[in-house]
């Protein structure tokens, strides 16, 4: 006859595990989350400013092709969980970019901005959730900015397009997710890539993936 395990024994080993390990957060994890997040609400505050200038040439072309700009606002959601690799990294880095550019200060104002950062964190969040935290291929990051973007797009017609007839819809959708997949998708994935090559992403699987392919 053998003893039987203590219930301390039993939970230790389930959430010490290899699979709990790989999603629990770390205190690196915090601060290189934050770092991204804080970096991507100076560069929102700056396209804040930037898009001025090519919405001005897209708007009389085709009403919903300033969807096309929606990219750049998008980027941090996708980068973050594309380094961190856990449950939450989406939301939390595009959440916090928002609430850096509602602090400075913006023309759409404070809480709009970070329910419109929350909701985009979100909608890549559950693209990289889909996967079950288990792929970061170039396919699946471009699948996240399009989340991304579709979440985005659709809280921006209920907020700021309120009445726009089908055709301005489907072109902006159709536009903002081109630009989400493009810019916060594909070029996230190749700066995470670029990062991990330096060596600046030792301390997380994204870099030593990376390395151990070099």
């Amino acid at each position: 006859m053998h003893a039987s395990a203590s219930p301390s024994t039993v939970t230790s080993s389930t959430t010490s595990g290899p699979g709990f390990g790989r999603l629990r957060w770390r205190v690196v994890d915090i601060v290189v989350a934050s770092v991204i997040g804080v970096a991507s609400g100076l560069i929102f505050l700056l396209w804040n400013i930037g898009y001025l200038g090519p919405k001005a040439l897209l708007d009389p072309l085709l009403p919903g092709l300033q969807g096309l700009l929606d990219g750049p606002w998008l980027f941090a959601g996708v980068l973050g969980a594309l380094i961190i690799r856990k449950p939450g990294a989406a939301i939390y880095t595009e959440t916090l970019a928002a609430v850096v550019s509602a602090l400075i200060g913006n023309q759409w104002g404070g809480f709009l901005t970070i329910e419109a950062g929350l909701v985009q964190g979100l909608g890549a969040e559950l693209i990289f959730l889909l996967f079950l935290y288990r792929a970061w291929s170039l396919p699946v990051a471009i699948l996240a900015g399009a989340g991304a973007a579709i979440a985005g797009g659709i809280n921006n017609l209920v907020l700021w397009y309120v009445g726009a007839d089908a055709a301005f819809t489907v072109v902006y959708l159709i536009c903002t997710a081109i630009s989400g997949a493009v810019i916060a998708g594909a070029l996230s994935w190749f700066l995470a890539r670029g990062l991990a090559a330096t060596g600046a992403l030792d301390r997380f699987a994204s870099g030593r993936e990376r390395r151990a392919l070099v």
